[in-house]
């Protein structure tokens, strides 16, 4: 028997799906005519002040800060939410200019005591799995590498909106190919993509039941192993990386962490976890906290359930 809620849950690629699509698209359209400084504070602005708003992400973020700082006051928590609100905007439209991005990244500062690794790793033709989360821009690293001559590729999950997700997986084939759909086909053509000695990237830091519980930011958050197992799997170096975004609000800088050791899968993304952790107490407003990463909500509905009445 169908459940009520799942009968009046609207099914994907229905009109409204296709309306938002269309005003995204003319969004991104109208965007990418503009000078660059012009158009990334215009996306900054209309995903701060009307989307985040309009669409729960403001409200989600100062949750999700709350969940993690309780004592930050208010005002904070909203200007944080305000300033990533600001960043994904900016983020949609660094990404939807491929070829912009990856000619800005060309000259892009690539820091860390990762890079002498990958360079030693492509010199060797051993695979590398980079292994990121939803910060800053986190396409620009990819960028950097692919305008120096690298070929990495990715698994992305598609969107909900099956209108917006058709012309977003162009987008991200167009930056480096192979990119593959999430799920156990794309799993599949990732691994032996980077067991022939390829390059590929991971996003770890989503919400799934099905994941391991480790302590994201002091509070426990499901946290798929998927990045360990296939590094082990496949003899790749597991290199944390993050594009960090400068002041100016155009340019970035990327950072290549030294390898995570291979071991326990848990363990290393624990350790993937703490480099994550700490970038971003150093750059609060550069995390998604628009994501449902440990749906609080949800967490004390379960305690007091177990404390009863």
């Amino acid at each position: 028997m169908v459940s009520v809620a799942k009968k009046n849950k609207r099914p994907p690629g229905g009109w409204q799906d296709w309306l938002t699509d269309r005003l995204l698209r003319a969004a991104i359209w109208g965007a990418l005519r503009l000078p660059l400084r012009a158009r990334l504070w215009l996306m900054g602005r209309l995903v701060r002040h009307l989307l985040a708003p309009l669409a729960g992400y403001r409200k989600r973020a100062m949750d999700n800060l709350a969940h993690i700082w309780p004592d930050m006051p208010e005002a904070k928590r909203r200007r944080i939410a305000d300033l990533v609100a600001d960043n994904a905007g900016r983020t949609m439209i660094d990404n939807y200019d491929p070829e912009g991005l990856m000619a800005r990244m060309e000259t892009a500062p690539i820091t860390g005591a990762g890079v002498a690794e990958i360079e030693k790793a492509r010199a060797e033709g051993r695979p590398v799995l980079f292994v990121t989360g939803h910060f800053g821009n986190f396409e620009a690293p990819r960028a950097a590498l692919v305008a120096r001559g690298y070929r990495i590729g990715g698994l992305y999950r598609p969107m909900a909106n099956p209108f917006f997700n058709a012309h977003y997986a162009a987008n991200m084939h167009a930056l480096s190919d192979p990119v593959f759909e999430q799920g156990r086909r794309g799993t599949m053509g990732l691994i032996r993509h980077i067991r022939g000695g390829g390059m590929g990237v991971l996003l770890f830091d989503v919400y799934d039941s099905a994941g391991v519980p480790i302590d994201f930011m002091g509070q426990p958050a499901p946290t798929l192993t998927s990045a360990a197992d296939i590094a082990i799997k496949t003899g790749a170096l597991l290199v944390p990386f993050f594009g960090i975004r400068k002041p100016d609000g155009i340019s970035f800088e990327a950072v290549f962490e030294a390898p995570v050791p291979h071991g326990d899968p848990a363990e290393m993304m624990r350790e993937v976890t703490r480099r994550l952790e700490a970038q971003i107490r150093a750059h609060p407003e550069q995390w998604f906290w628009i994501h449902r990463r440990w749906k609080p909500r949800r967490q004390r509905k379960r305690a007091a359930a177990k404390m009863g009445p």
